[in-house]
């Protein structure tokens, strides 16, 4: 049994920063993509930020780029997400994202295979 588990949601003011920590188990074949999704009260899911290759290959949607940075430790599968100069347009739940599939890049939801349970970051102005 995968299973994906986020932390590090919290609120913060505009202009802050949140590192968002993912964690993996039961994942013993190695994924093909890793990623950051976002869904916003009443918004569709959106991919914000993902990585592929063992972390060489990573992009932002446009919104974040320059501000937040994806990495993984490979060793132990694990994901961070580090966001700075947070905005409130920033504001949803976080979810955690992972394929097994080869060839996937994590940039739609229909690639990913396993899902976090959320976090959720608040930003207030």
């Amino acid at each position: 049994q995968v299973q994906l588990v986020e932390s590090g949601g919290g609120s913060v003011q505009a202009g802050g920063s949140l590192r968002l920590s993912c964690g993996v188990s039961g994942y013993t074949s190695g994924t093909a993509c890793m990623g950051w999704f976002r869904a916003a009260p009443g918004a569709e899911r959106e991919w914000v930020a993902r990585l592929y290759a063992r972390g060489i290959n990573k992009f932002y949607t446009d919104s974040v780029k320059g501000r937040f940075t994806v990495s993984q430790d490979n060793a132990k599968g694990s994901l961070f997400l580090q966001m700075n100069s947070l905005k409130p347009d920033d504001t949803a739940t976080y979810y955690c994202a992972a394929s097994a599939r080869r060839g996937t890049t994590c940039r739609t939801a229909s690639e990913v295979d396993y899902w976090g349970q959320g976090t959720q970051v608040t930003v207030t102005s």
